[in-house]
């Protein structure tokens, strides 16, 4: 998931907070397996945000602490089981955005890379955007 190379989208400017290979044992998944025994799902979060203040200041009340982002993610997918990864990441999304008024937009990925399919994968997973509504 890391170093893929996006591009961002155009509409979300500079400045962001990047977490990735963020790794956490969840319980799920839509079969009775996956909410049993769990298993390893990979996280990355981009934030948006000016941190101008934070770059001037060296202060870090002028910015959001990665360990804050962290906590929410590793909450959501340690936490009680989703059927879908898209369920995951829109809980992850929402409650950063929730969390931190001064965040415009998170993108969050949830990859799962132990899946039960025929051929070699490195991970499956969903990809969402979400922007602050005006």
């Amino acid at each position: 998931m890391a170093g893929d190379g996006e591009e961002e989208p155009a509409a979300m400017g500079g400045d962001k907070l990047i977490l990735r290979g963020m790794q956490f044992h969840g319980f799920h998944g839509v079969k009775q397996e996956e909410k049993k025994l769990g298993q390893k799902f990979v996280i990355d979060v981009d934030a948006w945000m000016d941190l101008a203040a934070a770059g001037d200041s060296d202060d870090i009340s002028h910015t959001v602490s990665y360990t804050d982002i962290y906590r929410i993610a590793k909450g959501i997918v340690e936490g009680p089981s989703h059927n879908l990864l898209e369920s995951v990441a829109q809980s992850i999304a929402n409650s950063t955005l929730l969390k931190f008024p001064q965040i415009s937009s998170v993108r969050v990925k949830v990859g799962k890379p132990h899946v039960a399919v025929q051929g070699v994968v490195d991970y499956l997973g969903v990809e969402i955007l979400r922007c602050r509504k005006a």
